[in-house]
């Protein structure tokens, strides 16, 4: 037995000595020992030296959660030449004096008992011992945003074969859309444009775009993926992406890309920089399409146009009006996650006019508007006229820090790119006044405080601490109520536009994709790492990693950051011969089952299949490189034919029977 100070995390609430003693005296604990720190080199190094001092067979640690240091035990257990699962762990800072600071003689008492549980149970342990099973050593990355791009190149450069599914027609994501970054105001395309290029003409990557994940089987190590590839109804293979089929296509439709405030055509590509430079069709406003769906429907009226002017066109003719989705299957042996995010819809917020006034806009849209390749060429207009506002107001934490709207996070990028904002409306136009409402201005990067102190002292931004209570039209302006509770007066001003700086949210279907890969996302649909701080861009679910704001909020340098941080840990995954699995897993006792499949229902990992006997009998069989050891299977079967190694029937009954002792 090793029980641990932890500092003053344990023993500045739990009497360590008492628990000593009362361990001696405990069945079958021959040597007992109090560390400062156990997890340190002399803690575990104490462990080394008792084991063999003492021949001890069995080693119980009396410090914090297993989560945090079980491997870091059971390492110097091996280390011993003990088998590192004689081990258990009684869990006294988590679990007693965290919770109970205010009454040391409680928590005295509950560590006590914490320990006789673990002695007990520690008693009925068993040797285990790690499965070893083969390794494809092929990347998946899903998603082609700046995470998604550093991601893959990392694991290319290392070696590796790397592809990237995209469900746009283009890698690049949100950064793609905006114009600068901050605070140093490079361009971003720049920036970006470069990677992507490197990306796509990459020997080891395979890029797939308008292409999204359908199913995930397998486990770390070897996963089967099917990836849908939508059809483009254009033959990428042959198409040379010479712009002839975009430029003559008739039929015009609002621009995703550009957020609704330009026009692309039918056939199109995103952006002039988009990878690949190849369009796709848009099955929705071709006016071809819209013709054979009528045609199909066999609906009476006027018929549509057929026009198919771009398979006219077309010099390389690459337009295949007969091209249809297909189902890839694609087998690797990790997954990057990096799907980014979506800005929060404002139209919630009716009280600013989001949706009834066109000057009100969101803060990525003025991006598009500022981009030389956006729908304005760089200048700034007001939707409803075209005119140069003079006055803008912006409104901050739309969507963000507000519990009513359901987003009580901080989005964290949008103090900035409001500063930046302010910034370059004073560049594109000395007599624009910019006037920004806000709750407290979160600037938390290298050179950001100064960045947003510049827009103010410099650009002469003036910044009001203060929420907008409504904003309105009145003729040609947009009147903006607010408030300055600095000075604790009302504040009204004549906008020509105003912007909205709206928060950060998961992409769409992210929850669906974390339901296939069995990974886990919390209320706010982010996805959730194995441990914030020891395993940041690591799940729970082995061989899926996470990277950039699919996790939550960050700017461009920490998501470049996570997509490096994924490569490198799927790089030491690679630079493994095999996979050693925990054999905590759980068995089935076919004498038992019954075939009732109750416990292939329950379990989150899809880690229960069936056999069939020779008799023709219907039997669970578990999976051991998928079970995770949850115990589900086992607390649902009728027959209790399920057992969990290291969390057997007999270790847990011998846990409880050891406090009426």
């Amino acid at each position: 037995m090793f029980v641990c100070h932890c500092g003053t995390n344990i023993a500045g609430v739990v009497d360590i000595a008492r628990v000593v003693e009362a361990a001696k005296r405990m069945p079958q604990v021959v040597y007992v020992s109090d560390n400062k720190y156990t997890c340190s080199d002399p803690g575990q190094g104490s462990i080394k030296n008792a084991i063999g001092e003492h021949k001890l067979d069995r080693v119980v640690v009396s410090a914090c959660s297993p989560r945090m240091h079980e491997k870091t035990f059971r390492k110097a257990v091996a280390q011993a030449g003990l088998n590192p699962y004689m081990l258990e762990i009684a869990n006294i800072r988590e679990h007693d004096s965290w919770v109970h600071a205010f009454d040391k003689e409680g928590a005295t008492a509950k560590a006590i008992e914490l320990v006789r549980l673990a002695v007990a149970k520690v008693s009925r342990d068993a040797q285990l011992h790690a499965r070893q099973i083969g390794l494809t050593k092929r990347a998946l990355v899903i998603g082609g945003g700046i995470a998604g791009i550093q991601a893959a190149l990392d694991i290319a450069n290392s070696g590796h074969e790397v592809v990237v599914v995209e469900r746009e027609a283009t890698i690049g994501g949100r950064m793609a859309q905006v114009d600068k970054t901050f605070p140093t105001l490079d361009c971003s395309a720049c920036i970006l444009s470069p990677k992507m290029v490197e990306l796509s003409s990459h020997p080891r990557v395979t890029l797939l775009t308008y292409a999204e994940v359908v199913s995930v089987k397998g486990f770390l190590g070897n996963f089967e993926v099917e990836i849908r590839q939508k059809a483009r109804k254009v033959d990428h293979a042959s198409c040379t992406g010479c712009g002839t089929c975009w430029q003559k296509c008739p039929e015009k439709v609002k621009s995703d890309f550009d957020l609704g405030l330009g026009e692309r055509t039918a056939i199109y590509i995103p952006f002039p920089q988009a990878v690949p430079p190849k369009p796709v069709i848009d099955l929705e406003s071709c006016r071809y399409m819209k013709y054979l769906a009528f045609t199909a429907s066999g609906a009476e009226g006027k018929k549509p146009p057929q026009c198919r002017i771009c398979e006219k066109l077309c010099p390389t003719g690459s337009i295949d009006w007969e091209q249809k989705d297909k189902i890839l299957t694609e087998k690797f042996g990790a997954i990057v996650v990096a799907t980014g995010f979506k800005t929060f819809d404002h139209s919630a917020y009716g009280e600013y006019g989001a949706g009834a006034y066109p000057d009100v806009i969101t803060g990525l849209q003025l991006e598009r508007m500022m981009s030389a390749s956006g729908p304005t060429g760089g200048e700034v207009r007001r939707p409803s006229d075209g005119a140069h506002p003079k006055t803008v107001v912006f409104v901050s934490c739309v969507g963000s820090r507000d519990e009513a709207k359901g987003r009580a996070y901080c989005s964290k990028v949008c103090c900035m790119y409001i500063a930046k904002h302010a910034i370059m409306l004073k560049e594109h136009d000395p007599e624009v006044q910019s006037f920004v409402f806000y709750i407290d201005i979160r600037a938390g990067g290298k050179g950001y405080e100064e960045f947003v102190r510049r827009a103010q002292e410099e650009y002469g931004a003036i910044y009001l601490r203060g929420r907008v209570s409504k904003i309105y039209q009145e003729g040609r302006k947009l009147k903006v109520l607010g408030e300055d509770s600095l000075i604790g007066r009302p504040v009204e001003i004549d906008a020509d536009l105003v912007v909205l700086a709206t928060g950060i949210e998961p992409s769409t279907g992210v929850v669906d994709l974390a339901q296939r890969l069995s990974i886990s996302y919390d209320t706010d649909r982010f996805l959730v790492e194995a441990h914030p701080k020891l395993r940041p861009v690591e799940t729970q679910t082995d061989g899926v990693f996470l990277a950039g704001v699919c996790i939550g909020p960050k700017d461009i340098p920490e998501t470049v950051a996570q997509g490096s941080a994924a490569a490198a840990k799927v790089a030491a995954l690679f630079s493994q011969e095999y996979i050693t699995t925990d054999p905590m897993t759980a068995t089935v006792d076919l004498m038992k089952c019954t075939g009732c499949m109750l416990c292939a229902q329950v379990c989150p990992f899809k880690a229960i299949g069936s056999q069939t006997m020779r008799d023709g009998k219907v039997l669970a069989n578990v999976n051991e490189s998928l079970c995770k050891g949850c115990g589900l299977c086992a607390a649902a079967c009728r027959g209790k034919a399920i057992d969990l190694r290291g969390f057997t029937n007999q270790q847990l009954l011998a846990e409880v029977t050891s406090l009426w002792q």
